[in-house]
């Protein structure tokens, strides 16, 4: 199984590809982040990350994608850019005709890290080792989009566990 996890932002948009392997291996197919320009008009950020989004879709194939959920923000105005962000991803998982499943950020570090209040840190070291990598994602986005699809590989194969006992 091969996923594409996204870390939504309204300046840097994590992605990142991970394959579940048949021997239980996971492997980064690739990662970054998508940088925007502050200066642009929302709209334009916007189609930014579409069309980015749609050509890693395009060229890594994923089987599913993977976001993080809507949290508690402060600020209204931030969690409305947000949220059109994540709109946006939706919008182009689901014009590949890709399901997009969405985790709670401490479902997602407490899948990587095993603790749910872990901080970045830990993330990105615990990212790098699971996904046995030279060095750490260049990007805090991009190792929040990994540890986001990791998430989601581990998700589906306990609840393809849990399938199979009920049979």
């Amino acid at each position: 199984m091969r996923v594409l996890g996204i870390d939504c932002g309204t300046e840097y948009t994590g992605y990142g590809v991970v394959e579940l392997c048949h021997d239980g291996t996971l492997v980064c197919c690739t990662c970054g982040a998508i940088k925007l320009s502050a200066r642009d008009p929302m709209p334009a950020r916007l189609a930014t990350i579409f069309d980015r989004l749609a050509a890693i879709i395009e060229e890594h194939h994923p089987d599913n994608v993977a976001i993080e959920d809507v949290f508690y923000a402060l600020n209204v105005k931030s969690a409305l850019k947000l949220g059109q962000v994540r709109g946006v991803a939706m919008l182009a998982a689901s014009s590949a005709g890709l399901d997009v499943s969405e985790y709670a950020p401490l479902s997602i570090k407490s899948a990587v890290v095993g603790y749910g209040k872990a901080e970045k840190q830990q993330v990105q070291h615990m990212v790098t080792r699971l996904l046995n990598l030279a060095e750490p994602p260049e990007s805090a986005d991009a190792a929040d989009a990994l540890a986001i699809a990791i998430c989601h590989l581990h998700t589906a194969a306990t609840l393809e566990r849990q399938r199979a006992v009920g049979k």
